[in-house]
């Protein structure tokens, strides 16, 4: 099913060395390979400069990028279907990646162990590790361990931005006390509400636990995940403290939180969630970055260290070639991740990625985040069965929402979320 480094060309003589901490340099490639990414638009635009840094020390190789856009997972089953992949493509879901994997459709990149290890977290390689073979390089990284903020609420309310969880708490009354409401939270379906339990738990449990628990090797009725709810309480467990009460938040779409938050005049002063949220404050808000709104990491707890939740897409190989091999262990270098980060404000977790590249002080932040963390773990609920961890009225997404409804037994909700994964695990 999966074949041997060697059978691959893994000697690392045998691929361009781009700087990316592999092995010697190479003589440069030559040769065509096709790539399908999800990227259109501006981060169409950014990944083609990225493919010209790579033909500018290999110009006898061409690189041909197919943006699929929302249409990527459609395009890509059918050409898998008919026996003809593009050589590389990028993938959102490790669990897809592992279903190729056991289809024997992808190529192990062992070739690029090297690169990979010399700039990213461990935490990403051995995800993306199956049966001892390296498959996949996360290229864009998202970051969902976030706090978007209303500026003038917060100084009017005379409080900054929160590092631990008891300052947040602290800074939560306060501004309640100046008369606006702490936070939004939209959890019609659900998948918020899991965001805001992962950053929890990935800070009380830690990263082996997050590990273990991701894939049910340790209940839902584990000791942590109820520590974790209890730590959500802090945050929903007061209708008070959400704008328009429990009642409203439980049929508030994520969409409708920004403007509760950034809309004139403001009905919450915060809201947790990822890097995307920035889009959405300029698409349905005129609030300016800096003036209007900011964005800080997710508090510690308890003295955590810090770490990210989040996802993003990975690069996997389908056919081997020194080219394709070439431009995998490319994709892995900070000089690829800089020239993403500097065209496009996308965000990279390359750890040795110069963060001056990015574009403004907001994409700073959040990108500093992102390569200063101590671990780096994708998002858990999209680690799980899709029955359980992503589907709408049902698994993790009603049950977190019934847990907001009446946040009173974490015991119960833990036992909850224990039977509808092993239902789901089966």
């Amino acid at each position: 099913m999966v074949m041997v480094a060697a059978a691959c060309g893994g000697d690392d003589d045998d691929a361009a060395d781009t700087g990316g901490g592999g092995g010697a340099a190479a003589e440069p490639v030559s040769g065509s390979i096709s790539v399908t990414g999800v990227w259109t638009g501006d981060e169409q635009q950014a990944f083609r400069a990225v493919i010209d840094g790579f033909t500018a020390k290999n110009p006898d190789a061409t690189v041909k990028y197919q943006g699929a856009g929302d249409n990527l997972p459609t395009i890509l089953a059918t050409a898998i279907e008919g026996g003809n992949p593009p050589d590389i493509a990028t993938v959102a879901q490790p669990g897809t990646i592992r279903d190729f994997v056991t289809r024997g459709v992808l190529k192990p990149i062992e070739f690029a162990r090297a690169d990979v290890e010399a700039n990213f977290d461990q935490g990403l390689v051995d995800l993306v590790t199956i049966e001892g073979q390296l498959y996949a390089v996360l290229f864009k990284a998202g970051n969902k361990s976030l706090g978007w903020y209303n500026v003038p609420v917060f100084e009017d309310a005379g409080v900054e931005p929160p590092a631990t969880f008891e300052e947040l708490d602290q800074a939560a009354q306060t501004i309640k006390a100046s008369g606006v409401t702490p936070y939004a939270v939209g959890a019609d379906i659900g998948w918020p509400l899991t965001d805001l339990f992962e950053n929890i738990y990935l800070r009380t449990a830690g990263p082996e636990m997050y590990d273990q628990l991701a894939t049910h090797a340790i209940p839902w009725t584990d000791p942590t995940v109820i520590e974790a709810l209890e730590q959500m309480q802090v945050i929903i467990g007061k209708s008070d403290n959400l704008a328009g009460g429990t009642r409203t938040a439980v049929q508030t779409s994520f969409d409708q939180t920004v403007p509760l938050v950034f809309g004139e005049p403001p009905d919450a002063s915060m809201l947790f969630e990822g890097d995307f949220v920035r889009t959405n404050i300029n698409k349905d808000t005129k609030a300016e970055a800096g003036t209007g709104f900011g964005v800080f990491p997710f508090p510690s707890i308890n003295g955590s260290p810090p770490v990210v939740v989040g996802g993003g897409d990975f690069a996997v190989m389908f056919k081997d070639s020194p080219v394709a091999q070439a431009f995998m262990r490319y994709l892995a270098t900070p000089e690829a991740a800089e020239t993403w980060a500097s065209e496009a404000g996308s965000l990279s977790a390359n750890k040795n990625l110069d963060p001056s590249v990015y574009p403004d002080d907001i994409t700073r932040t959040i990108g500093a985040a992102v390569r200063e963390a101590e671990s780096f773990r994708f998002d858990l609920s999209d680690l799980q069965p899709a029955a359980f961890g992503a589907t709408a009225g049902q698994g993790e997404w009603k049950i977190f929402t019934d847990f907001l409804r009446d946040p009173s037994n974490p015991q119960a909700t833990a036992s909850q979320l224990e039977a509808a994964a092993k239902k789901a695990y089966q």
